[in-house]
């Protein structure tokens, strides 16, 4: 059985229930130019990096990996993280829907110059749902006039498994390969695990727990890290998600809070959609955003655009917009 477009996005066919159950980023020691630059160039750009890097502090491998509709909703789906946001997310998230889905995004963050792309495959059809995913995130902000790149190329695979109705375990074991002109940033490589559990709790609200980079290699741009979010559905095409991040390798302050809401607009019989979104997030480290987002969905194809604009303590803005093929729904 096909399901329908509002039934995809908002995980409401489940396992168990076919009604309205829920799915729903020290000294700035430079690396050698190899432009080659001269010494009091390299002074003027370890000044302005020192003072850059805080305003970046958020980019690492925890935010840079989102895609459109979790940006949309102020990243605020760890308890309704289906298809590609399994990979991202919540790698339990998976067996709220049945389905096989290929998809592919990206993003471009104009603040560094950062492009980042993702593509996954993502079935939940059989008795282990899984997911293949890569995602490439590569920087080169201007700074003092030079160009300090940074890049990541990141691999895995996500398994999940129903413990009973409603409750649903998940990890994800990935290797990544991080590579920076900056110094102060290790390069470093190798295997890290993510593992979350699910739990809907009633028909109406979802909740969610995850760790990151539990356990493995370490490296700045992958840090340990824990997260909840919850999720609500009122009525079947109003969701509601909040979701809270804690960066455990941080020192000082830390915590990412954020969430949002999407309206689900059905035509056609339900055969077409338009998912509507918005959200905020507020990171203690980095200051206070507004996101925002739409698609469309049709029986075999989705496409969705999301944004987030920094409004106070910095003017960075990402946009990202994506494409999902479905396959069969069971």
């Amino acid at each position: 059985m096909r399901a329908t477009p509002m039934e995809r996005e908002t995980g409401a066919v489940t396992r168990s229930n076919r009604s309205i159950g829920l799915a729903a980023d020290g000294s700035p020691d430079l690396r050698t130019n190899r432009r080659g630059l001269p010494a009091v160039g390299w002074a003027l750009a370890a000044t302005v990096l020192a003072s850059s890097a805080a305003a970046r502090a958020d980019a690492d491998s925890l935010n840079d990996s989102l895609g459109p509709r979790e940006v949309a909703l102020g990243e605020g789906m760890r308890a309704g993280a289906t298809g590609a946001m399994a990979t991202t997310l919540n790698p339990s998230g998976l067996p709220l829907t049945r389905e096989l889905v290929f998809e592919g995004a990206f993003g471009y963050r104009p603040d560094d110059s950062a492009s980042l792309v993702g593509i996954s495959a993502c079935d939940s059809t059989n008795a282990l749902p899984g997911c293949f995913y890569y995602h490439y995130t590569g920087m080169r902000p201007d700074i003092g006039g030079m160009e300090l790149g940074r890049r990541t190329h990141v691999g895995g695979m996500t398994l999940s498994r129903p413990l009973n109705q409603r409750v649903h375990i998940g990890a994800a074991v990935k290797y990544f390969d991080f590579e920076s002109d900056n110094r102060a940033e290790e390069n470093a490589s190798g295997l890290n695990w993510d593992v979350g559990l699910t739990a809907r709790l009633t028909e109406i609200v979802n909740v969610a727990a995850v760790g990151y980079n539990v356990a493995g290699a370490t490296s700045t741009e992958f840090p340990r890290a824990a997260a909840a979010g919850v999720m609500m559905r009122p009525v079947p095409a109003l969701a509601l998600a909040f979701d809270a991040l804690w960066n455990l390798d941080r020192e000082g302050e830390t915590g990412r809070y954020g969430g949002g809401g999407e309206y689900f607009i059905s035509t056609q019989g339900g055969k077409i959609g338009y998912p509507l979104r918005a959200g905020a997030v507020h990171d203690v480290a980095t200051g206070t955003y507004v996101s925002g987002g739409l698609g469309i969905a049709t029986m075999k194809l989705g496409f969705d655009v999301g944004a987030r604009k920094q409004v106070a303590d910095g003017e960075e803005l990402l946009v990202t917009a994506s494409l999902r093929v479905f396959g069969p729904r069971l």
